[in-house]
C-alpha cells in the first residue's frame, strides 16, 4: 500500500517524496487512519519503526489551512501538543514536524530545558500551531504566562513508559488540567505494561489500539552476545573490540555520569575516537555529541540511559552494554537502538561476576540466552598472567605478616639489590624507588591544591534526524 492510498493531503506526499519514501510502515498503516478519524489511538510499537511518522503526518494533515476549524487561524494558537520525556527526542520529533509540514502554512516549536528559555518565548509569542515539549520546561513556560494550552485539540504522549518510568506523571496531570476537556488523545509506547494500560485508561476515550509488534519484544534483527570477564579487563576487552572489529559506530552503556566521563577519557587515551552523552551533559553539549557521532567524526558514544530512549541513529550496528542496566527492561530500551528499520544490529554485553543477577533477569526477559563468546586470547591471557588494570589493579607486595628482619634481597657490594620494576600506585609514589625514613622530616600536603588539581580532573568536556521505519527508494 501507498501513502497516497492514506488520503493524505498533497502537500504531505510531495514532502515524503523529498525524503525517498515510497510505502508505509505497519504502524504508519495501523496509525494514521484512525487518526484522521478523530479516534483517541494507543500506539505500541518498537522504536524505529515509524511511529513519530504515524502521528505527525495526520496531525499535519488535520490541521492543514484550508481544513483549519478555528476561530482566529490568524493568531497561531497552539493546536497540537506533543509531549516527549527527553529533550533529544522532542527535538527529533519536531524537526520531523517541519520536515513533513514544509509545504503547509503550519508553524511548529520545541521546548525543553537546559538551554535559554527566552528564544522559546519569543518563538511562542510569534504564535505556532504545533508544539513539542518536555513536561517540565512546558510548565516553566506556564508559570511565566508565555504559553496558552486553551485551544488545544490534540495531545500526544510519546515514550508514555519512558515518562512514567521517569516521575513524570505529577507534571502530566497539571497538563492535561489545563487543557481543553475536549479534545483528541495519542498515547504511544514501547512497552505496554499494566501501568501504562492504567495511564490510557484516566487519559485515552474508548481507543483504538495498534501494536504492531509482540509486548516487550526487543528487535529480532538484534544478536545477543555476551563475554564473561572481570571487571578490571572490561576495558581492554572493549578496546580490543573497537579495533580488531574496526567498529566504526558503536553507542556504549554505562550506569552513571561519572563512569560515561571517565570511559570516554580513558577509551581517547586508548586511540578511540569517543565522546559522551548524559544528563549533566548542557543541551548544546549534547547535540553535538550525537551529530559527531552521527556524521562519524567519532566512532564511539559513552551514554547513560538516557540516551535509551529517544535517540535515533540510522543503521546503527553495534550496542555495548559496558555495563548491565539493574532492570531487564532496561535492557530492550538500550538494544532497541540498533535492529532499526529492517537493518540487522549486533548486542554485546561484557558482564564481570557482580552482574550475574542482572544477566538472569535479562535473559528472563527474551526468553534466551545470551550468546557466550570466548574471551580474546590478548585479555584472557592477560587474566591468566595476573596482570591487571583500571581502578581495581594495584601491585602485589611482600606479605606484612613476616616475623624477619633481614633485607628481602642480599645486598650487592654494600647496597640493596634493585627491586622488580612495579607501576606506580595512584598519587604518585614508586616502589621501583628505595624510602629512606627521615624521623625528624614531616611531610606536609597542600589540600586546596590538591582539591583544585581534582576540580580540575572533573571538567566537563564537550560533548536530530527523523524516525525511521518507511521503506525508501532502492
Amino acid at each position: 500500500m501507498s501513502f497516497e492510498s492514506l488520503g493524505l493531503l498533497p502537500e504531505l506526499l510531495r514532502a515524503i517524496a523529498d525524503e525517498g519514501y515510497t510505502e508505509p510502515s505497519p504502524i504508519q498503516l495501523k496509525a494514521i487512519p484512525p487518526v484522521l478519524a478523530r479516534h483517541d489511538i494507543m500506539g505500541c510499537a518498537q522504536t524505529g519503526t515509524g511511529k513519530t511518522a504515524g502521528f505527525a503526518l495526520p496531525i499535519l494533515h488535520m490541521l492543514a489551512p484550508h481544513q483549519n476549524t478555528s476561530p482566529s487561524p490568524a493568531r497561531h494558537s497552539i493546536r497540537a501538543l506533543i509531549l516527549t520525556p527527553t529533550r533529544e527526542l522532542a527535538a527529533q520529533v519536531e524537526e520531523s514536524v517541519r520536515t513533513y509540514g514544509k509545504y503547509l502554512a503550519l508553524r511548529s516549536t520545541v521546548v525543553y530545558g537546559g538551554v535559554d528559555i527566552n528564544p522559546q518565548i519569543k518563538a511562542l509569542r510569534e504564535g505556532v500551531e504545533i508544539l513539542v515539549a518536555t513536561p517540565g520546561r512546558l510548565l516553566d513556560h506556564v508559570q511565566q504566562k508565555t504559553v496558552n494550552l486553551t485551544r488545544v485539540e490534540i495531545l500526544v504522549l510519546d515514550e508514555a513508559d519512558r515518562m512514567l518510568d521517569m516521575g513524570f506523571m505529577p507534571d502530566i496531570k497539571r497538563i492535561i488540567a489545563l487543557l481543553p476537556a475536549e479534545r483528541q488523545n495519542l498515547m504511544f509506547s514501547a512497552t505496554f505494561s499494566e501501568e501504562i494500560k492504567r495511564l490510557a485508561n484516566q487519559i485515552l476515550r474508548s481507543p483504538i489500539s495498534v501494536e504492531v509488534a509482540r509486548r516487550n519484544a526487543p528487535a529480532d534483527l538484534v544478536t545477543h552476545q555476551m563475554y564473561e570477564v572481570d571487571a578490571d579487563r572490561k576495558r581492554a576487552l572493549l578496546t580490543h573490540l573497537i579495533k580488531t572489529r574496526d567498529m566504526k559506530q558503536v553507542l556504549v552503556f554505562v550506569r552513571t555520569k561519572r563512569d560515561a566521563n571517565r570511559l570516554m577519557r580513558e577509551l581517547v587515551r586508548d586511540g578511540v575516537a569517543a565522546s559522551a552523552i548524559h544528563s549533566d551533559r548542557t543541551q548544546g553539549e549534547r547535540t553535538q555529541a550525537l551529530e559527531d557521532f552521527k556524521q562519524g567524526t567519532v566512532s564511539v558514544l559513552v551514554a547513560t540511559d538516557i540516551a535509551a530512549r529517544g535517540l535515533d541513529i540510522e543503521l546503527l550496528p553495534f550496542v555495548i552494554n559496558y555495563e548491565l542496566p539493574y532492570a531487564a527492561e532496561d535492557y530492550i530500551h538500550r538494544i532497541g537502538r540498533t535492529g532499526r528499520a529492517g537493518s540487522t544490529g549486533e548486542a554485546i554485553s561484557l558482564v564481570c561476576a557482580d552482574e550475574h543477577r542482572m544477566l538472569d533477569d535479562i535473559e528472563r526477559e527474551l526468553k534466551r540466552k545470551l550468546e557466550r563468546l570466548p574471551l580474546p586470547e590478548l585479555v584472557a591471557g592477560a587474566k591468566k598472567s595476573g596482570h591487571g588494570e583500571g581502578r581495581h589493579a594495584a601491585p602485589r607486595h611482600a606479605s606484612s605478616h613476616s616475623t624477619s628482619h633481614k633485607p628481602a634481597h642480599k645486598p650487592v657490594h654494600g647496597k640493596p639489590h634493585p627491586r622488580p620494576a612495579a607501576a606506580p600506585l595512584p598519587g604518585g609514589f614508586d616502589f621501583s624507588k628505595p624510602y629512606e625514613v627521615k624521623p625528624a622530616e614531616t611531610t606536609t600536603v597542600d589540600a586546596s591544591a590538591s582539591r583544585a588539581s581534582h576540580a580540575g580532573a572533573r571538567a566537563k568536556r564537550p560533548t536530530a534526524a527523523l524516525l525511521g521505519g518507511m521503506a525508501k527508494k532502492s
